[in-house]
């Protein structure tokens, strides 16, 4: 199947980077290449891109939508959190700008035999490196009732994640849960009928995102690799958070303002005693947000978040 993604907020994520400005930069998430590719053509030469990415097929559809630039950019497998320990391994010490596009990518939502969708019918797997031992199986057939219920909560924020993990404990002691339209079923007939009634998407997409984000210990891996990266990062160095859901950009919140503040003395302190300075200054206080004209084209674009800083 032919990687397809839509790179979201390109623009504006270019805008923030500023690659024409040169130096090396990186895709801590390079996916199918898109955001990618606006970073190596607008790159000058002499300039270099490092793309990150732990999905194999992504791998390969980045190198060859990257093609044209082939003598611009390296690509190294791991996961973004090993940032620090990539730029060891090929030799770089400092960078000029780094972005992060979090989250599952539309190719792998929309390729069945991955897992990831719950609309299409596929082995529970849900790995975005196929080399990982634990995949979707694991969690829904062999985390204990009250583990379940604690990661549909935390992570899918899923109201109903009590009566979820119940569920799903009573139908496993029957037989295995295998795939991804099973457990599909499993998590809407526990969510009551009204509600059913009232939700405009599939009720199982929240305990499917809790579950690929367990799977691939997504949020655990945000606030170690932005720290990593802004410690790599020259003084005017540019970074850029893609996020698209609100876990995602609370730790990138949270994360940013740590670096943006510096100080850590109590409130009480009548002067710093620390000596903590700032390391970042955001570019917007906000969140940048895609246009109308992005999400009607894009719209799985609808809930993404753009945050964006400088080193200082």
């Amino acid at each position: 199947m032919e990687f397809n993604h839509v790179s979201v907020m390109a623009k504006e994520c270019m805008d923030a980077l500023e690659p024409e400005r040169g130096g090396i930069y990186v895709d801590c998430t390079a996916g199918g290449g898109g955001h990618s590719f606006e970073i190596a053509k607008r790159l000058p030469e002499g300039s270099r891109l490092i793309c990150l990415d732990r999905d194999d097929e992504a791998i390969a559809a980045c190198t060859a939508r990257l093609e044209p630039y082939k003598d611009k950019f390296t690509i190294v497998k791991t996961n973004f959190r090993n940032v620090a320990s990539a730029l060891d391994l090929i030799g770089v010490e400092q960078i000029d700008g780094i972005m992060w596009d979090l989250g599952v990518s539309s190719h792998q939502l929309d390729e069945g035999d991955r897992g990831f969708s719950y609309s299409k019918e596929a082995p529970l797997d849900m790995r975005m490196d196929q080399q990982e031992n634990r995949s979707a199986h694991d969690v829904v057939n062999f985390y204990d009732e009250y583990e379940l219920r604690r990661i549909i909560k935390e992570y899918g924020e899923e109201r109903f994640a009590q009566r979820i993990a119940q569920h799903i404990a009573e139908v496993r002691q029957q037989k295995p849960i295998e795939t991804t339209t099973e457990l599909a079923q499993i998590i809407s007939e526990a969510i009551p009928a009204a509600q059913r009634m009232k939700e405009a998407q599939n009720p199982a997409r929240r305990t499917f995102q809790a579950i690929r984000i367990e799977v691939n210990g997504e949020l655990d891996a945000i606030a170690p690799s932005i720290e990593d990266a802004c410690a790599r990062l020259k003084p005017g160095g540019r970074m850029a958070v893609i996020t698209f859901h609100s876990l995602e950009d609370r730790i990138t919140k949270e994360t940013f303002k740590k670096l943006s503040t510096g100080c850590t003395c109590p409130p009480e302190f009548p002067v710093c005693t620390c000596g903590g300075k700032p390391k970042i200054r955001l570019l917007s206080r906000k969140p940048i947000l895609p246009t109308d004209e992005e999400m009607e084209i894009n719209p799985r674009s609808r809930s993404a978040k753009l945050r964006t800083a400088e080193k200082v």
